[in-house]
């Protein structure tokens, strides 16, 4: 018995590590957010804490057998019929506990919408300059000759750094989108790109999930601050025109 509360203990000290300890130190380093660990990396991680604490539990025979008898011995001993009716429905209820929480209806706003339309700033520092987003607009867009030649230069960076995840027909399903929550936005949606104006997604591409505002926390993005990466703001306004060309979507104006 003594091997399988030790084992029980260990495995619950790393989930609240997990669980509270991350979010508490990411706290610590950025004062106003209490950052979340996503649940299905919280699976990923406590799977490989389970198993690594049961092969550290039962290295050996000795150690295997101390661990399995209170186990045999409650679901194999005639004698306690009582005490297994007691463990088979304390383990139905806690997974059907587990499965109601997992399914159950919520009246908050979908977190996936919180992340595609967060309330912007009025202004923003992206590559060494302040911009006004209450009246900025795509200074490319007008530049008819040359509207051609920016589609295809934003596509070419489209496609060398953001299709990853969002997807090579930018419906937000790229190679690594299966492992992100909530899932890359799938700009071919009307609920998407089409209802924002292209000083949003200036703003949101430049300063990526770390610019979200701290009002709104725990923020759930995995969108690089792509102004980090990137040449200069011509680089963004040129995505910009790609999507919404590819897309066949037009950009809201302040009109």
């Amino acid at each position: 018995m003594k091997k399988l509360i030790q084992t029980v203990v260990v495995i619950f000290i790393f989930y609240l590590i997990i669980k509270l300890g991350v979010p508490a130190l990411s706290s610590a380093l950025h004062p106003g957010t209490w950052p979340v660990v996503p649940a299905n990396l919280m699976r990923i991680y406590m799977f490989f804490v389970i198993t690594g604490t049961l092969l550290y539990m039962t290295f050996n025979e000795e150690s295997a057998k101390e661990l399995a008898k209170p186990i045999k011995e409650v679901y194999g001993s005639p004698d306690k019929a009582g005490l297994r009716t007691i463990v088979i429905v304390v383990i139905a209820f806690f997974i059907g506990y587990v499965t109601y929480q997992n399914v159950k209806p919520s009246f908050e706003a979908p977190v996936e919408l919180r992340s595609i339309h967060p309330a912007p700033p009025s202004s923003v520092e992206m590559f060494g300059k302040s911009w006004n987003l209450l009246t900025l607009k795509n200074p490319l867009r007008d530049d008819k000759a040359n509207f051609d030649k920016y589609v295809k230069e934003g596509g070419i960076i489209f496609f060398n750094n953001c299709f990853y995840c969002h997807g090579d027909k930018l419906d937000g399903k790229g190679h690594y989108y299966k492992g992100i929550f909530p899932l890359p936005a799938n700009f071919v949606d009307v609920g998407t790109i089409a209802q924002l104006q292209e000083s949003f997604l200036f703003w949101r591409i430049g300063t990526g999930g770390p610019g979200l505002p701290k009002e709104g926390a725990p923020w759930i993005s995995a969108m690089p601050i792509w102004q980090h990466h990137l040449s200069g703001e011509d680089d963004i306004w040129k995505v910009i025109i790609f999507l919404y060309n590819y897309t066949g979507h037009a950009p809201r104006t302040f009109e």
